[in-house]
């Protein structure tokens, strides 16, 4: 299927509202679509099936599955090309979003004063007024602009739809090969990769390290992981640390993924905690935000994104979806500085 008729599978499957998903993988040229052939909702209990997977941050008895066996597959190689990104979209109400965040960061920075917890993660949603919308030339410029993320535009009639271009990988396996990675600190790139990385973020990307370890270990032999490197994530610089090893007998993907997600890096730590404060104070659904999303048992392998740098577009709004890690070194401020950079992933592909 050439790349053409792929976009315009996607706007007429929407026009339908028939569910589908398009995405493309990190460093890839080829972009994927699986199309369903009717608009049932389908869900995943046991991780056995073949099919894409779209799960929630928080009830995990709801993970979205497009089947394979249900829907019509294409690989299109991506043509050689390039779309600018715009300017920035103004957000709706942003002066009563920031007071509002930095307060909410404020009684978190005080809840881990009190020994309740090492790291929350809290996120705010943002809603932007669109003009002019097409979901073919979103999709375009993430693909273009965003080469060394997970990107896609993911639609349910009885969901919504969705865009992301996300840096972190949560889970690869490909026989008994396993691999995932460690993502925390941020700052913003300024053409270079060689920076200096704080102690609240060396700290905050360790507690994700030590996180993932301890869950791995009875399932995973032969872990192997790497000194954390500077990586480029659009406008932002992230700490990633590599972790791999060989899935043991004791593996079974659905315990996998219920000791892996959530992460420090979207919740917190400990996590029940940091979770329990999440629910309460955020006050808005993060949805499929801090969620992850992927491939599974396709090939033989399952290839699985942690749910970042994302929006739902409902109505003619955009809703945003942004965060990050607070310790007991977090400055209130600098933290809604950090969300404003990460909110400019997606507000740059929707200006024309």
């Amino acid at each position: 299927m050439e790349y053409k008729i792929l976009l315009d599978r996607i706007e007429e499957a929407y026009a339908k509202e028939l569910p589908f998903v398009a995405y493309k993988k990190p460093n890839d040229k080829v972009i994927k679509g699986i199309f369903q052939k009717d608009p049932i909702l389908n869900f995943s209990n046991s991780y056995s099936e073949k099919g894409f997977l779209f799960a929630p941050f928080n009830n995990r008895e709801e993970v979205i599955l497009f089947r394979l066996e249900n829907s019509n597959t294409f690989n299109v190689l991506l043509p050689t090309g390039n779309i600018q990104l715009g300017g920035e979209y103004a957000a709706i109400n942003n002066d009563v979003a920031k007071d509002k965040y930095i307060n909410l960061v404020a009684k978190c920075i005080d809840f881990i004063k009190m020994g309740q917890a090492e790291k929350i993660v809290l996120s705010r949603r943002e809603e932007l007024e669109l003009t002019n919308f097409s979901i073919s030339r979103i999709f375009q410029k993430l693909v273009y602009n965003y080469s060394n993320a997970f990107v896609y535009v993911w639609y349910h009639p009885k969901v919504g739809l969705w865009f992301g271009a996300t840096p972190e990988q949560l889970v690869s396996i490909k026989l008994k090969t396993f691999h995932t990675v460690s993502l925390a600190g941020t700052q913003v790139y300024k053409d270079s990769l060689d920076v200096i990385w704080k102690k609240k973020e060396l700290e905050e990307q360790q507690i994700v390290t030590n996180y993932i370890e301890s869950n791995l270990n009875s399932l995973v032999d032969d872990l192997s992981i790497s000194i954390p490197t500077t990586i480029k994530a659009g406008n932002l610089l992230h700490l990633e640390t590599s972790i791999k090893g060989l899935l043991n007998d004791k593996f079974n993907l659905k315990n996998l993924l219920d000791n892996l997600h959530p992460t420090p890096a979207v919740c917190g730590m400990p996590m029940k905690k940091a979770k329990e404060f999440i629910l309460k104070n955020e006050e808005y659904k993060r949805q499929f935000y801090t969620g992850f999303l992927g491939e599974l048992n396709i090939d033989s392998s399952s290839d699985l994104f942690v749910n970042l740098r994302c929006m739902k577009i409902e109505n003619s709004i955009a809703s945003l979806f942004i965060g990050g890690g607070i310790t007991i070194d977090s400055i209130a401020e600098k933290e809604w500085l950090e969300t404003v950079e990460k909110s400019k992933v997606m507000k740059k592909v929707l200006s024309n």
